[in-house]
């Protein structure tokens, strides 16, 4: 096909919000809400792990940066998206369409591994107790950090150079409310089978690998809860994986229903809602889920809410 004599788009223009043409002040105040709460949560769970010792352990450390992951991921998204109902100017340009959707895919990618890094840490500590430390060492949990991190950006950087040699002829409205590789796909004319085969081998190495890899975890760490006689042993055990096992649920649920869509896609608007919940609300769930559920979480933000006190 030939492109020369075709448009040459210099923005995109997001039609998720298109359709609602009153009350946007309330939903200004909704995601506002929703990304105070998404960084203040994050950075008092972040901040906690740092500054009590009874914190300093491999679990926490991976939950230290599922925190900074959402914390990333939520403001990739959420500032242009106030900006955008605030102004009334749905638009973004080209290469801020293209960093948005490099960053988010990043993230997402690093998130996917240490969901499953962190269930293989609830794996050792619990059916592996005597070996942990030394299976969950420092050095350890510093590689699989640095692989987590790595791995989210080389995987992103793939999909935003094939993504960049695409063409859009003329069409640059995204039936979505941010950038991301599918919704482009969708509006790009030519071949974009090169994309489509990096999406499918991405997915199996980014979303099927893992979540099978946390499957497995679970069901050794139940095998393992159920050769526990004592109630309360069972309990204890499983307690230290329901954080974990709900922030999964939300998380590759999510991901599911935002990155297989049937073939004929979802409505504009339930398109947005199951966009809003994967990239939006999940991140604001994660420090509340934690923080709510975990005993030694909540210990730790008693004893600074004390030394405050004092103070």
């Amino acid at each position: 096909m030939d492109f020369s004599n075709q448009t040459l788009v210099t923005q995109f223009v997001f039609l998720g919000f298109s359709t609602i043409t009153h009350g946007q002040i309330y939903l200004i105040l909704v995601f506002l809400a929703i990304y105070l709460v998404t960084i203040l949560g994050n950075l008092m769970i972040i901040s906690l792990i740092l500054v009590d010792s009874h914190l300093h352990s491999p679990m926490y450390f991976f939950l230290s940066h599922l925190s900074c992951l959402d914390v990333c991921y939520s403001t990739v998204t959420v500032p242009k998206i106030l900006a955008s109902l605030l102004l009334q100017r749905h638009s973004i340009s080209y290469n801020h369409c293209f960093a948005q959707m490099f960053f988010l895919m990043a993230f997402s990618g690093s998130e996917c591994w240490l969901l499953a890094i962190m269930a293989y840490d609830r794996y050792a500590a619990i059916c592996q107790p005597l070996r942990y430390s030394h299976i969950m060492s420092p050095h350890v949990c510093m590689q699989a950090a640095i692989f987590i991190w790595i791995w989210g950006f080389l995987d992103s950087s793939v999909h935003t150079a094939l993504a960049s040699k695409l063409h859009f002829c003329g069409d640059n409205h995204i039936h979505h409310i941010f950038c991301d590789l599918p919704p482009l796909l969708k509006i790009a004319c030519g071949d974009i089978y090169a994309n489509q085969i990096t999406t499918h081998i991405a997915t199996v190495f980014a979303g099927l690998t893992p979540f099978l890899f946390i499957v497995i975890s679970y069901l050794c760490i139940l095998a393992s809860i159920l050769r526990i006689r004592c109630n309360s042993g069972r309990q204890k055990a499983f307690s230290t994986c329901s954080s974990h096992m709900l922030v999964v649920i939300l998380y590759f649920g999510n991901g599911l229903l935002n990155y297989n869509q049937p073939s004929s896609g979802y409505s504009l608007e339930i398109d947005t809602l199951i966009s809003t919940m994967y990239c939006i609300v999940t991140p604001m769930l994660n420090p509340l889920i934690y923080s709510l559920r975990n005993k030694e979480v909540k210990g730790a933000l008693r004893k600074v809410l004390e030394g405050i006190r004092r103070i």
